[in-house]
């Protein structure tokens, strides 16, 4: 239930604040007063689109703020969970920011939250409805989503859309090995030279780094010897070699560690000098040992080196890369191989599934057919208590294509005058016959309550309705308000007259500029804003009788 809405900078709103009550809330005002600001500011609360253009001018952004009362908090909690998030004393802070650039920020007790969430909440804190919703009903699925809806079919509306998605997933894999079995038919020749031109070549991982080094040493083998043959004289052969040195270094400072001990540091280091360079000579020493010019080899290595270049520029630019083809190639000849036991695998598995969900889509056919019959009798129950008492309503079902939700096709026929034949809503019903049919079946979905209280909101319901039936949209609205708190924009008085709690919306200037307020009448305001209603702009002591009357008669 809303307790508390907080309105900045939306439309023509500077800043205002609404408390709710239970039962049945009504909002009143002139023609363009910003009477369903109200509903489209907690339409933001409860998920709905954002934009720049609700931004009051001349503002960076706009706010809109709302305090719920939850009372079922097992299904809210488990939605918050996730997020971190808890309702707090049996209340819930729901807030929403547009900015400037049309991007917008939602926030649950205060931490900010993804919009998405808002709209998981919504079904538990509320349901709007409006004239959008009037041109929803002429649609043949949102027709079944309400039946649906009615009859509880969830659980076998969502085993259906599984059964339905991955029969189409299996049909269109199916379709799609058919369709390439002949191309990849004529493409296992290719891929079979591919795969035998790599194999037989046995690449090794970075072969080639290791062969154009070794092809550098040979084709530079005199300028190694004599490079490295210099260095090993230096190091050792000569008689001023550094070994040589390094071991005069080492006995002298070993004659002065004898004397003074402080020398320790020094002596380890020369003798550790000393074998590092031993170790350095003898290395160069294998290293001379091992170098001799070898033609042969070198041939070898330049042709290897070419069989490895000659794949490159077929298969990739490095051996990583031919090797990943080779596999990709292995996985393709591998596909053409299975692909047809893959095939008859899939026929089996498609025409499981297609056996499963006729079942599935049969059960829900009849769950349908069974609901239908007591929706049936439960709109026309509720348009009678909105003087349409000879309306006869009903929901035809026929088969349709396989999709998500099964193979029915739902359409609500009705005939608003006696004799005449049912038929789709749109060609028959009137606006306000439309409005009416809206609020019965809306009252008909919201179902019995227990300790689930929502916030049920109605724009402009009434839309071309008056007399005898404008006063069952009250009563309506009023026993629907029992269990339910309900928020209605109105312009009729005798709806207006059963209002539990009445709220007038005008317009007013301030500092040059046009404000929408919010005001919830006392008794005596409220005589005078339905007599209003009832005279236009003049309030007359006849209206004001008139007044006093009809909302004692609302009472009654």
């Amino acid at each position: 239930m809303l307790l508390e809405l907080v309105v900045e900078n939306y439309a023509v709103v500077e800043r205002l604040r609404v408390h709710f009550h239970a039962g049945l809330n009504l909002l009143t005002g002139e023609t363009g007063s910003g009477k369903s600001i109200v509903v489209d500011a907690l339409g933001l609360l409860l998920g709905g689109r954002a934009s720049a253009e609700m931004i009051r001018t001349g503002e960076a952004r706009a706010r809109v703020a709302g305090i719920f009362e939850v009372r079922d908090q097992a299904a809210v909690r488990r939605l918050l969970e996730p997020a971190g998030l808890e309702v707090e004393d049996g209340e819930l802070l729901i807030e929403r920011e547009i900015l400037a650039s049309g991007k917008s920020r939602a926030f649950v007790g205060s931490r900010p939250v993804a919009v998405a969430l808002l709209k998981d909440l919504a079904p538990f804190l509320g349901d709007i409805h409006g004239q959008h919703d009037q041109q929803l009903l002429f649609s043949s699925e949102a027709q079944r989503d309400m039946l649906d809806a009615f009859a509880g079919n969830r659980d076998l509306l969502d085993s259906a859309a599984r059964l339905y998605h991955q029969w189409r997933a299996a049909a269109a894999e199916l379709e799609a090995l058919e369709r390439n079995e002949q191309e990849k038919l004529r493409l296992l020749d290719l891929w079979s030279f591919q795969r035998q031109e790599i194999e037989s070549a046995q690449l090794a991982p970075d072969e080639d780094t290791q062969l154009e080094n070794e092809r550098r040493v040979l084709q530079n083998v005199q300028k190694l010897q004599e490079s490295a043959g210099t260095a090993y004289d230096a190091l050792y052969e000569s008689p001023e070699s550094a070994v040589a040195l390094a071991h005069i270094a080492a006995k002298r400072v070993e004659e002065l560690y004898r004397i003074d001990a402080t020398l320790e540091g020094l002596r380890e280091h020369l003798k550790s000098a000393e074998l590092s360079l031993q170790e350095a000579a003898y290395a160069l020493r294998d290293y001379l040992s091992g170098l001799e010019a070898n033609p042969g080899r070198l041939e070898e290595v330049e042709t290897r080196l070419e069989a490895i270049a000659r794949l490159k520029r077929k298969y990739g630019h490095s051996i990583a890369e031919i090797l990943a083809f080779l596999e990709e190639v292995r996985g393709q000849i591998a596909g053409v191989e299975s692909a047809g036991e893959r095939m008859e695998a899939l026929r089996k598995e498609r025409k499981r599934l297609a056996a499963e969900f006729e079942k599935v889509a049969g059960a829900l056919t009849e769950a349908r057919q069974a609901a239908a019959r007591r929706l049936e009798k439960r709109v026309e129950a509720e348009l009678a208590q909105l003087a349409m008492e000879r309306t006869v309503f009903r929901v035809a079902m026929a088969e349709a294509a396989w999709s998500g939700a099964g193979a029915d096709r739902v359409d609500f026929l009705v005939s608003p005058n006696l004799g005449e034949e049912p038929r789709p809503m749109e060609k028959v019903a009137s606006g306000g016959e439309i409005s009416r049919l809206a609020l019965a079946l809306k009252t008909c979905l919201a179902g019995p309550k227990t300790s689930v209280v929502r916030t049920l909101v109605f724009d402009e319901v009434d839309t071309g309705v008056g007399g005898s039936a404008a006063e069952g949209v009250g009563r309506r609205l009023k026993k629907l308000a029992v269990a339910n708190q309900v928020l209605c924009v109105t312009h009729l008085p005798q709806i207006a007259s059963f209002a539990d709690h009445h709220y007038r919306v005008e317009k007013q200037e301030s500092g040059g500029r046009t404000v929408a307020v919010v005001e919830e009448l006392d008794a005596a305001a409220r005589t005078r804003e339905v007599g209003r209603m009832l005279s236009g702009q003049k309030l007359t002591p006849e209206a004001l009788k008139n007044a006093e009357q009809l909302i004692k008669m609302s009472v009654g």
